[in-house]
């Protein structure tokens, strides 16, 4: 097993993504623990959980010192409301700054000295937002935009001790997608927009970070991996293929009326 023996901790790890996660680095042979404000309304079998907010300094720095040790960290923990730059002050947008960004700097700097010890892995997790126009979460898509940074400046500043890689994740079905793309038919609309014809499922993001902290990707580091079933189609496109057909329906029509 790939990670058999090692430890990993997982941030926002009780749902969603970080479940996902969470399972992928048990079914590998970790010993994982998982980090929230909340414990999980399911619990997950076989994996440890600590209720921390991340944003909180003083408390990541003692959860992170009583470890005993720490092979693999994932900075999962984050998200945004849905919220137009002018519906709310900076300070709102500050706050997802400061989850999204701030948060995994912290958790990175407490964990430190544990990796190094280890030579262990850092898995960011990061989001297509950071690379694209995010209307309703800007300041959600330049916090990642800033973790991607962030996780190629430490894996500079913290090589070779420390590999720090971040997942690029586009679209994916969790217990939460209706919020965010309606009812099964809302699902299945925006499934047809990836070019693999689904949303991704946690187990993918799961299998992906496993892969980053295990050492068949020991000569990886400093890298961003996509996650998003090859992407978005551009959507000039279909605006110009509905031109054209439209084009050759009126040029069939003229040539019946002939």
């Amino acid at each position: 097993m790939e990670l058999d023996g090692k430890v990993a901790a997982v941030t926002g790890g009780t749902r969603g993504v970080g479940a996902g996660i969470a399972r992928a680095l048990l079914r590998a042979g970790a010993r994982v623990l998982v980090c929230a404000r909340r414990p999980p309304e399911e619990p997950l079998p076989g994996v440890e959980f600590v209720p921390l907010d991340v944003r909180d300094a003083e408390a990541v720095g003692q959860w992170c010192a009583g470890l005993p040790r720490l092979d693999v960290l994932v900075n999962n923990a984050g998200g945004a409301p849905h919220r137009m730059l002018t519906e709310a002050g900076a300070d709102r947008h500050a706050r997802v700054v400061e989850l999204n960004l701030l948060a995994p700097l912290t958790v990175s700097l407490a964990a430190h000295d544990h990796l190094r010890r280890a030579r262990g892995s850092i898995v960011m997790i990061g989001s297509v937002s950071g690379s694209r126009p995010s209307p309703g979460t800007a300041a959600y898509g330049a916090a990642k935009a800033g973790l991607e940074s962030l996780a190629r400046s430490m894996a500079v500043e913290w090589a070779p001790d420390i590999r720090v890689n971040t997942l690029v994740v586009g679209m994916v079905r969790t217990e939460r997608s209706h919020l965010h793309y309606g009812d099964r038919d809302g699902i299945a609309a925006v499934s047809r927009t990836v070019p693999l014809g689904r949303l991704a499922e946690p187990s993918d993001v799961g299998a992906a970070a496993v892969f980053l902290a295990s050492p068949a990707a020991a000569y990886i580091s400093g890298a961003s991996l996509h996650v998003h079933g090859g992407g978005e189609r551009p959507s000039f496109l279909d605006a110009a293929n509905a031109g054209h057909r439209s084009d050759a329906d009126k040029e069939s029509r003229h040539e019946r009326n002939l």
